[in-house]
């Protein structure tokens, strides 16, 4: 009987390791993957398909000779990298819901395309700049059919997608253009109804990778914090102290920056809407008057702070979000650093900062290689192609194809 026994555990530790052996196998073959097999990995990474023989040799090629840069850039010519890879990675940004089950936009597109060109990643929260497609006549301010024609016609965006500037194709004014935040997009995810703090705070979440719970500090001043927040929900101003004001006392003085920013819509039809701007610059622009959404329930505390204009200031300088690594040698831009009027300065404040960077770097490093970084050799992988994208003019190309390098194996 006890022979029995052990013939059944013996039998049973063969099937067990016959179902390992295959696993260590290929855990093995990734421990020692050659030139072919990098090459491979980087290509499926960055292109989310094989690579052609010819194209493979090619990479191979170049690995052999020391140029594994080099072969990564060679993968990134693949038009799957901006149609699938990047749009993938972007869509997200632009809807509350984070799906990335949306159709190309303004705001996708824009980003593919400076991907594509290789421009100052910083320019994303600032820059007079929008990509559409070669014809413009379908394009609209009111609708999104311009970028699902290019989308359903399966069109290859990296040699369609044209650079232009947001004033000359959308009317906007160039003062109050910034980057994706002013793209029609993002103004029906985050301008539409509400009081535009939505749009600060998935901006921090998209582009600074902080959500709002982890930056706040009470020790700021509150003496930007507008009227319709009530310094004592439920009653209770212990609330307000406790559980409100770390983010209110700097989320407020920031979000003015969008103080003339709103989308409008019919009736009943959200998707029909258009980015609204009422600031200097547009012929709706009246000294003092700001979007009435800044203004609403102005009697929930009547000695918090009227919005009059978009002027913002940086509290988070200071305090404990000072390690964000906000850098204080940008421009005076009209009351010294830290402060400025609209949302193209204050896009400059937070893509140079020290976060802005380690979050372009950390969401590329985990499209290209599936996982979070999981070590300290990861996290040193992190800070290294973070400072190499800051002294590279902020080309995010270079971290996708760093990132695939990083994670062939060895």
């Amino acid at each position: 009987m006890s022979g029995t026994k052990y013939q059944a555990r013996s039998s049973r530790k063969q099937t067990v390791i016959g179902l390992m052996l295959p696993i260590l196998l290929v855990t093995c073959s990734i421990a020692s993957a050659g030139p072919r097999e990098q090459a491979k990995r980087m290509h499926d990474r960055l292109a989310g398909v094989p690579p052609t023989e010819t194209t493979l040799q090619e990479m191979e090629t170049l690995i052999n000779g020391g140029d594994s840069l080099g072969a990564a850039m060679l993968a990134i010519e693949n038009p799957n990298f901006y149609n699938v890879t990047l749009k993938n990675w972007v869509t997200p940004w632009t809807n509350e819901e984070k799906t990335v089950f949306a159709p190309l936009n303004d705001y996708t597109a824009t980003v593919i395309g400076m991907v594509r060109d290789e421009v100052d990643f910083r320019e994303v929260l600032s820059a007079d700049i929008i990509y559409t497609g070669p014809d413009l006549s379908n394009f609209s301010n009111s609708n999104n059919t311009h970028y699902e024609t290019l989308e359903n016609q399966g069109a290859n965006l990296k040699d369609v997608l044209v650079q232009r500037t947001q004033s000359s194709v959308t009317g906007l004014p160039a003062q109050a253009t910034a980057g994706v935040i002013t793209t029609r997009a993002a103004a029906r995810a985050f301008f539409i109804d509400g009081t535009n703090r939505a749009m600060f705070s998935f901006t921090i979440l998209n582009h600074l990778c902080r959500d709002l719970e982890m930056i706040k500090d009470p020790t700021r001043p509150s003496d930007r914090v507008r009227q319709d927040a009530s310094r004592s929900p439920g009653g209770d101003s212990r609330v307000w102290f406790n559980n409100c004001l770390g983010c209110h006392a700097g989320m407020e003085p920031l979000a003015e920056a969008y103080a003339y920013f709103d989308y409008d819509y019919p009736e009943g039809d959200m998707d029909g809407g258009q980015l609204n701007y009422i600031g200097p610059g547009s012929s709706a622009y009246v000294p003092g008057v700001v979007q009435p959404k800044y203004l609403i329930n102005s009697n929930n505390f009547k000695d918090g702070y009227a919005t009059f204009d978009d002027n913002w200031i940086n509290y988070w300088r200071e305090g404990s979000n000072s390690v964000l690594g906000w850098n204080t040698s940008l421009p005076n831009r009209g009351g010294g650093n830290g402060t400025g009027d609209g949302a193209k300065t204050m896009g400059i404040e937070l893509a140079n900062s020290q976060a802005f960077a380690e979050c372009q770097v950390s969401k590329a490093f985990e499209a290209v290689c599936l996982r979070s970084p999981e070590d300290s050799t990861d996290r040193a992988q992190i800070d290294a192609m973070t400072t190499d994208f800051k002294n590279n003019g902020y080309n995010m190309k270079q971290v996708f194809a760093e990132s695939a390098v990083y994670c062939a194996g060895p």
